[in-house]
């Protein structure tokens, strides 16, 4: 069995720049990166200031909390906090925002395939 050539690789169906040159298509894009992009960096301000703090204030970190716990244990275990509060952030953004126009570019991706 041959490969594809170059030029069947390049042909797809016209209905994807259709959808891709839509205002929907731009908005979706649009409320994606307004979420992802600020929430990325704050959680790696976040998880790099947890780097920071355990590279570079040692006593801070060590600092006990209760019994034996210290600073650098709570803020470790936040870090896995912050990461299921973010998906869970996401999931509640996506299903209010994303997908109700997602199903728009879908139907109308259907209906002109």
């Amino acid at each position: 069995m041959s490969s594809p050539t170059h030029d069947q690789a390049d042909r797809h169906n016209p209905v994807y720049d259709h959808l891709h040159a839509s205002p929907e298509f731009a908005e979706l894009r649009s409320r994606y990166r307004g979420f992802v992009l600020p929430a990325t960096a704050a959680f790696l301000a976040w998880y790099l200031l947890y780097v920071v703090l355990s590279m570079w204030a040692g006593d801070f970190m060590a600092h006990k909390v209760i019994g034996n716990i210290n600073v650098a244990l709570v803020f470790g275990l936040l870090q896995f906090v912050t990461t299921f509060a973010i998906a869970w952030l996401y999931s509640n953004y996506s299903t209010k925002r994303l997908d109700p126009l997602a199903q728009v570019l879908n139907d109308r991706y259907e209906q002109e395939k």
